[in-house]
């Protein structure tokens, strides 16, 4: 027996019909440096069919992959809807990998047409060349063009294309398991890899973060994605303000503490998503200046792990919600997201807030060890996270690295445990954990152990080699300025926070943490530097 229900595809086409046609007063604003510009979703949508008729003549037919090399703003907007509703791929281009790296992606990917913010044009122009199935690049905004049309390639400015265009385009049917976007890893270890999402998976997803136990986006929202849409579709959160029909803050390539207080305050944004270190600038930058930040009701927070005392702060001095949730590029991202049952006692409120949450309905987890045996979840086994779900990858794109799945389901390569309720708490990247005398360090705990201190700013820990317990723990620290702390200082702190032999007896005072293309703590970097005696260690024992 089948159902007598419409079947009806879950595709881009359709949030963008429901988005122009149903919100169109709705507004996407966009920060320029010196003050903001506005489109309502009804000129987003005419905007959109413009790009869609000027890809069209340029000979985007099919499925070919439309890459952008943009920050967040209504053009790259446009192209998030207009790619994948006329059929073709946008392919996300992660303006900070490594030269090499992009280079790789975009001939993997057999990128035809890539869309560039010119403010960005000297940090493409130099392997423009090199990718050699490009023939035509859009050039975005203001600026001199003559160092990308060096690359031989035709070299087109986008209000010129998109000028003569008409403002509606006939939409074609597409099947929802069709690509609509892909997006490659952040590349930490080998070459990046890609995970392609189909248009179902996109509209599952964003439907995700629309429900209440994801971010609860609304009609009564404005969302402020500051998570760069050149990564994991700024995880969802334009394609979720656009099927609620909340005003979207694009903050461009102004993302330092001083621009984002400045938006939040005039633009008065309900929802945002960023990872830790920002929310961490931001909140130094807020000990210096009063400003109020209050419209923000709930943060989305992700990437690494959101230290409780980051999370404390922002809610007890500011009002602002901040929720931990966990996701990867493989898992579109989000996966889980943390908040505490409602019959939570409240001096275990905090405990709830610092996991990574429950998994969004839709997702599936579960740990196994490393022969494979599925852990029970009694939040005392530990294991390798995995997931499953409509909107997880099954495999990455031509075959990549086949070890990572097991039987349908996503080794992420997070180590942590789950409780009885499905809360996630992870202790570990595998390749990051601290294996001293056979038992294991989480590098996890000991950041935001340490991160509760008032003098510090930063702090990475990572495993370095022992002659005695094979592996110790370096703490790398950025210390608030003239504070004068010092390491026996810190490992009092610690003390009483973590078992004795987890105390790190080697640290070193930095004025920058090492960051990943995705603004992660480089961890690989940073192991790197210490085996070539970059920093200066102090040993601290008792």
């Amino acid at each position: 027996m089948y159902s007598t229900m419409h079947s009806f595809p879950l595709t881009i086409t359709a949030i963008l019909r429901h988005a122009t046609r149903v919100h169109g007063a709705r507004k996407v604003t966009t920060a320029t440096g010196d003050g903001y510009r506005e489109h309502t979703y009804a000129e987003l949508g005419q905007h959109t069919a413009k790009l869609a008729n000027a890809l069209r003549r340029i000979g985007v037919t099919g499925d070919q992959r439309v890459a952008t090399f943009m920050w967040n703003n209504s053009e790259h907007l446009a192209a998030y809807m207009a790619v994948p509703a006329m059929g073709a791929v946008l392919h996300t281009l992660n303006i900070r990998l490594f030269p090499e790296q992009i280079v790789y992606v975009a001939t993997e990917a057999e990128d035809q047409v890539v869309l560039v913010d010119l403010s960005l044009a000297n940090v493409l122009a130099p392997i423009l060349a090199d990718l050699k199935t490009v023939h035509t690049v859009i050039a975005v905004g203001d600026g001199d063009i003559a160092a990308l049309e060096e690359s031989g390639k035709t070299v087109l400015r986008y209000g010129d294309v998109v000028a003569g265009e008409s403002d509606e385009f006939d939409w074609p049917d597409i099947d929802e398991n069709s690509a609509a976007a892909m997006c490659y890893t952040s590349g930490t270890t080998g070459n990046p890899k890609g995970v392609v999402y189909s248009h179902r998976s996109s509209y599952l997803h964003t439907m995700a973060n629309c429900t209440g136990n994801g971010l609860s986006i609304s009609a009564s929202d404005c969302v402020i994605p500051i998570v760069p849409m050149f990564h994991a579709n700024a995880w969802g959160l334009p394609y979720a303000a656009l099927m609620a029909g909340a005003d979207l803050v694009l903050p461009d390539c102004h993302l330092d503490a001083k621009s984002l207080i400045d938006m939040i305050e005039k633009l008065r944004p309900t929802v945002a998503g960023a990872v830790p270190t920002i929310w961490n600038d931001v909140m130094h930058h807020l000990e210096k200046d009063s400003h109020d930040v209050s419209s923000l009701r709930l943060v989305a927070c992700g990437g690494s792990a959101v230290p409780v005392s980051l999370m404390r702060t922002f809610e007890e001095k500011h009002g602002v919600q901040i929720r931990q949730l966990w996701g990867m590029t493989e898992t579109s991202p989000m996966a889980t997201m943390a908040w505490p049952p409602p019959d939570t006692p409240e001096d275990q409120h905090w405990a709830f807030r610092a996991t990574q949450g429950q998994p969004v309905c839709g997702v599936e987890a579960r740990i196994v060890d490393d022969a494979g045996t599925v852990l029970p979840n009694d939040n005392q086994a530990v294991g390798e996270v995995e997931v499953r779900g409509p909107w997880i990858t099954s495999s990455y794109y031509k075959g990549h690295d086949e070890s990572k799945f097991d039987s349908g389901w996503l080794r992420t390569g997070d180590v942590g445990r789950i409780d009885e309720r499905g809360f996630i708490t992870l202790t570990d990247r595998s390749k990051d954990v601290i294996k001293s005398g056979g038992e294991w360090i989480s590098s996890v705990d000991l950041e935001n152990a340490l991160f509760e201190h008032p003098d510090v700013i930063e702090v990475a820990v990572v495993a370095v080699p022992d002659e005695r317990w094979q592996e110790r723990p370096l703490a790398v620290v950025v210390a608030r300025e003239g504070s004068g702390i010092k390491a026996d200082d810190l490992r009092k702190f610690l003390a009483d926070k973590v078992v004795r032999w987890w105390l790190p007896e080697r640290w070193t005072f930095v004025d920058e943490i090492p960051r990943t293309s995705v603004g992660k703590y480089d961890k690989k970097t940073i192991r790197s530097r210490y085996a070539d005696d970059v920093y200066e260690v102090i040993e601290a024992r008792e």
